[in-house]
C-alpha cells in the first residue's frame, strides 16, 4: 500500500472512532502507531507529544500531523490531517447546515456514552504503556506525580503549560553535572519557509480582512488557531471572542457541545461556526474556517520538528525533554480523571465495563475495531 494512502486510511479509521478529546486521542495514537503498526518507538512518540504540547494549536491534530510527516513526508502529514478530521468535519458541517435533529436522538446519545467509556480504557492503557517508558527513574515519577497533583487541584491550560516548562527546567538542572563540552548544543535547522508563512498570515490577514467576507472569516479563525494553548477546550473563549458576538449564544454553545460529542478533533467547532457566520456560502465557509484554525499549528510543527529532534540529542536538553515526557504522563493521568472519566463514568456498571474493556484490550488483545463496535453497541443497548 502506498504510504500516503496508508496514512490517510489509518487516520480516517481513528477519525471515525476517536472519542474523548485530546488526551484520549494521544492514547489512540499510541495504541495504533507505537503498539500496533510500529511506525514509531516510544522515544520518537514521546518527542512528538512533547513538541505538540509546547506549541500553540490543536495538540492531538498536531501530533497526528507530525506522525504523518514521519511516515510519508508532507503528503503524509496532510493525509493524516484530512483522514483524522474528515468525519467530524462532515458531521459538524451537516449539523450547522441541516440542523441538530440527528445529534439529539437517543441512539446517538447512547453511542457517544459507550464510546466515552472506551476512551477511558484507551487512555488508561496509554498511560500504563507510556509510564513504563517515561517514568522509569524516581525523578521522572516525582515529576509525573507533581503534575497530576497540581492539575487535579488547578485544571487550567495555563497551569498545564507552566508545568511543562517547570518540568523542562527541572530536568535540565537535574543533569546539570554533565559538562557542556561533552555534547555541544547543535545548530538548529528551522524550516524558515513554514515560519515565514505562519508570520505572513498572522500579520497580513488582519490588513486584508475587510476586503471580502471570506478573508474576514479566514482571519478570525487563523488568529484563534495561532494563539490557543491547551487543545480544543481552550479554543472556546478565543472563538467566542472572535465569532461569538455574531451568533446567538445558544447556537454557539450547541456547536461546542456537538464538537465534544463527535469523534476526532474538537477544533472542528470551527467547521460548525463557519456556516453559521456565512450561511449563503455554507460549505465554503466550513472549509475555510476548518483550514484556517488548523493551519497555524501545522506550520509551527513544520517549523520546529527537525530542530526538536536535534535538540533531543544534546545531553542536558535530552534530560529536559525526558522530564517533559514524564510531565505529559502526569497530564494524561489528570485528564483521565477530569474530564474523561468524570464525563463517562456515572454508575458502578460503567466501572465494570471499563475494567472489562481494559482486560480485553490489554490481556486478550481484542482488535480496536471490535472494541469500538462492542462499546458503541453496549452504549446504545443500555440507553434504549
Amino acid at each position: 500500500m502506498n504510504k500516503t494512502i496508508e496514512v490517510f486510511w489509518r487516520f480516517l479509521i481513528l477519525g471515525c472512532t476517536s472519542f474523548g478529546g485530546p488526551a484520549a486521542h494521544i492514547g489512540y495514537f499510541q495504541t495504533a502507531f507505537v503498539g500496533k503498526y510500529k511506525w514509531l518507538d516510544n522515544k520518537q512518540f514521546g518527542q512528538l507529544v512533547a513538541l505538540s504540547q509546547f506549541l500553540p494549536g490543536p495538540g492531538s491534530s498536531q501530533l497526528g500531523f507530525a506522525i504523518g510527516l514521519e511516515r510519508a513526508g508532507l503528503l503524509g502529514g496532510i493525509a493524516a490531517f484530512i483522514g483524522f478530521t474528515l468525519p467530524s468535519f462532515i458531521l459538524m458541517a451537516l449539523l450547522a447546515i441541516l440542523g441538530s435533529q440527528f445529534a439529539d436522538t437517543v441512539t446517538f446519545s447512547g453511542l457517544v456514552n459507550g464510546l466515552k467509556l472506551l476512551a477511558v480504557v484507551v487512555v488508561a492503557d496509554a498511560i500504563l504503556s507510556m509510564s513504563k517508558s517515561f517514568c522509569q527513574q524516581w525523578f521522572h515519577r516525582a515529576v509525573a506525580l507533581a503534575t497530576v497533583l497540581v492539575l487535579v487541584v488547578i485544571a487550567s491550560s495555563t497551569v498545564q503549560l507552566l508545568m511543562l516548562v517547570l518540568a523542562a527546567i527541572a530536568g535540565a538542572v537535574w543533569k546539570s553535572n554533565i559538562p557542556q563540552s561533552e555534547n555541544p548544543a547543535p545548530k538548529l535547522q528551522l524550516n524558515w519557509f513554514a515560519m515565514s508563512l505562519f508570520l505572513l498570515f498572522f500579520v497580513g490577514l488582519p490588513f486584508v480582512s475587510q476586503q471580502a467576507w471570506w478573508l474576514s472569516l479566514t482571519n478570525e479563525f487563523y488568529q484563534a488557531g495561532s494563539l490557543v494553548f491547551g487543545g480544543g477546550h481552550v479554543v472556546l473563549p478565543l472563538l467566542q471572542q472572535n465569532i461569538g458576538s455574531q451568533l446567538p449564544a445558544e447556537q454557539f454553545l450547541t456547536g461546542y457541545a456537538a464538537a465534544q460529542a463527535v469523534p476526532g478533533p474538537m477544533f472542528t467547532l470551527a467547521t460548525y461556526l463557519g456556516p453559521m457566520v456565512a450561511p449563503d456560502n455554507a460549505w465554503l465557509a466550513a472549509t475555510l474556517a476548518t483550514i484556517a484554525v488548523f493551519l497555524p499549528g501545522f506550520l509551527l510543527i513544520l517549523t520546529f520538528k527537525n530542530a526538536w529532534k536535534q535538540l533531543s540529542g544534546h545531553l542536558r536538553i535530552a534530560s529536559a525533554l525526558a522530564s517533559v515526557n514524564a510531565a505529559v504522563v502526569g497530564i494524561l493521568i489528570a485528564a483521565l480523571y477530569q474530564p474523561i472519566a468524570m464525563s463517562a463514568i456515572h454508575s458502578p456498571a460503567d466501572i465494570v465495563l471499563v475494567i472489562a474493556g481494559f482486560i480485553l484490550l490489554k490481556w486478550f488483545r481484542l482488535p480496536m475495531v471490535a472494541m469500538v463496535l462492542s462499546f458503541a453497541a453496549l452504549g446504545v443497548i443500555r440507553i434504549l
